[in-house]
C-alpha cells in the first residue's frame, strides 16, 4: 500500500510540504491530516500539544509573521479547511545557510496539502480569498511573552505578497524590520 501521506522537502532545510492522498467515491471523499506513523520524523521526541483553528474573513488580509523562541518554539503543521491562502515560513536559525529566506505555498480547501513548519521559523499568509479557515498542530503549547514577530513588509526580507495587504492588525504592523545586528533564533 502507498503512503497515504506524501513528504515533499522544499529548498529551506525542515520545511516540509505533506501531500495527501484522498480516497475518493460517489459520496465524497475521506483523507489523512495526520499520522504519528508518517510523520514521525518531522516531530522527532516531541508530540502535538496543541490544536488551533484561525478564521480570516477578507481576502488580502495578512496575519503573521508569528514564532515562538526556544525553549518553547514550535513545530506547526497548517492546513487550509476553507478558501486559499498564500502561507510564508521564513527560517530564522541562527546560522542557517538560508538564513531570512522563504518559501510560500498557495494553501486552499480543495488540495490536500498541509505545510509543515518547523521551530526556528516565523509563520504568516495572506487570504486569496474572502472566509478562509485554517487548522494548525502545534508542537509546544502559546506560551505569552515568548513569541516574536518579523514585519510582514520588511524589504530585507523581500517577500512578494500576492494581492494588496487590505488588513493587518495594528499589533504585526508595529512589527519591526530585522536589524544589521539580528543573528537569528538559537535552538
Amino acid at each position: 500500500m502507498s503512503p497515504l501521506l506524501r513528504l515533499v522537502p522544499t529548498h529551506l532545510g525542515g520545511l516540509v510540504l505533506v501531500e495527501g492522498n484522498p480516497f475518493q467515491d460517489d459520496r465524497g471523499s475521506l483523507e489523512r491530516l495526520f499520522c504519528i506513523r508518517e510523520l514521525s520524523e518531522l516531530l522527532g521526541k516531541k508530540k502535538i500539544a496543541q490544536v488551533n483553528y484561525s478564521r480570516t474573513k477578507r481576502k488580502g488580509t495578512v496575519r503573521g509573521l508569528h514564532y515562538q523562541n526556544p525553549p518553547y518554539a514550535e513545530t506547526k503543521f497548517v492546513r487550509c479547511l476553507y478558501g486559499q491562502v498564500f502561507d510564508v515560513a521564513v527560517d530564522l536559525r541562527k546560522g542557517s545557510p538560508t538564513f531570512l529566506q522563504y518559501h510560500s505555498e498557495i494553501l486552499s480547501d480543495l488540495d490536500n496539502k498541509t505545510l509543515v513548519i518547523p521551530e526556528g521559523f516565523a509563520h504568516g499568509f495572506q487570504c486569496l480569498t474572502d472566509h478562509c479557515a485554517l487548522l494548525y498542530f502545534h508542537t509546544e503549547l502559546f506560551v505569552p511573552g515568548t513569541e516574536g514577530a518579523l514585519n510582514v513588509k520588511d524589504p530585507q526580507l523581500g517577500i512578494k505578497w500576492p494581492l494588496q495587504i487590505t488588513e493587518i492588525s495594528d499589533r504585526d504592523r508595529r512589527h519591526s524590520f530585522v536589524s544589521d545586528s539580528y543573528e537569528g533564533v538559537c535552538l
